[in-house]
């Protein structure tokens, strides 16, 4: 059986409902506009507008403070079912988007975590002590494969050449150049041609990371520079033994400076003009979680080149885009 609807009850909303219970519950018209954030007149022109819809008076204004009436506490009684069930009906629909529980599956480069990806995660998540983040650093093409396959909601790393089913927007780029101890006899040079460079010298990285792809697609670079004697699997241990004065390493500029070490400059290449791009990496067949979708928002936020204002400024100032 369908209940009729009073049409004139729509004109009585939650907002009412909220200043009522908060009269109740605080004892008085002053604190309960306090507890609410609203000015005592508003509370109480809302209070007059639900009587007004009721027709009778809900506070017996002869008393100091305001009593509320008999009417007023059946009121109360009938009413607190419906706020509690907004309550908790409110309180799924927030946990259901993400933006109260679950956890963001983020991957990254390492290169891209200490200045891009940790202060923009770091006000994402403040005010959200119910939301995790698990962040995942690898290779770019591991990073990507992830995202395709619904292991990751999104990434921040190089192009990927392989993974299909991706989006991928350019966010930010720099210049590669030489990694070298900090008392290297280059260390304190405006820059160095790649002529004077030992091949023999070189640390190189795993054939599959964009870096090392990067180089190997650039005309520029010597071949023998791409089968050095000495390699890592990461940036991360390729720094550690450039630091250990194992050798020097062609890098861009944001993984040499990943942990602004002291004991491990950054040295301009003469006559190389190559440059490393990070890209957002989304899912292009799969919506992105509430989670993840608030979280590139922030980021959009944060660097305006993503929503397509290629003059906006770089955040890591590395250079225009191509």
């Amino acid at each position: 059986m369908m209940m009729k609807i009073d049409t004139e009850n729509l004109n009585i909303n939650f907002r009412h409902l909220r200043a009522l219970h908060a009269i109740a519950a605080e004892g008085s018209f002053s604190r309960a506009a306090e507890h609410l954030g609203v000015v005592q007149s508003a509370l109480s022109e809302m209070i007059r507008q639900l009587e007004a819809h009721v027709g009778a008076p809900l506070f017996d204004r002869r008393t100091r403070p305001p009593t509320i009436t008999p009417l007023g506490q059946d009121f109360l009684r009938d009413t607190e079912p419906l706020l509690e069930g907004m309550a908790r009906a409110v309180s799924r629909l927030r946990q259901s988007t993400g933006l109260e529980q679950g956890t963001l599956l983020l991957g990254a480069s390492p290169s891209a975590i200490s200045e891009l990806v940790a202060p923009v995660l770091a006000d994402f998540l403040r005010g959200r002590p119910g939301l995790g983040c698990t962040l995942h650093d690898d290779i770019a093409e591991r990073l990507a494969g992830m995202v395709s396959e619904g292991r990751l909601d999104l990434a921040i790393a190089g192009r990927s050449q392989h993974s299909a089913d991706l989006r991928q927007r350019a966010i930010l780029r720099d210049p590669v150049g030489l990694a070298c101890p900090a008392d290297h006899a280059w260390a304190g040079r405006a820059a160095v041609g790649l002529e004077e460079i030992d091949a023999g010298s070189l640390i190189g990285l795993d054939p599959d990371t964009g870096t090392q792809n990067l180089l190997a697609g650039c005309a520029a670079v010597p071949r023998d520079f791409l089968t050095p004697r000495l390699a890592a699997h990461s940036t991360i241990a390729q720094l550690c033994m450039v630091r250990a004065g194992l050798g020097v390493a062609l890098l861009p500029r944001n993984a040499v400076t990943l942990f602004r070490d002291p004991q491990i400059a950054f040295v301009n290449l003469r006559g190389l003009d190559l440059w490393r791009t990070l890209y957002l990496l989304e899912p292009a067949r799969r919506p992105l979680t509430e989670a993840a979708r608030a979280f590139v928002a922030l980021l959009e936020d944060r660097v305006p080149i993503l929503t397509g204002t290629p003059d906006a400024p770089d955040p890591l100032d590395t250079g225009p885009m191509p």
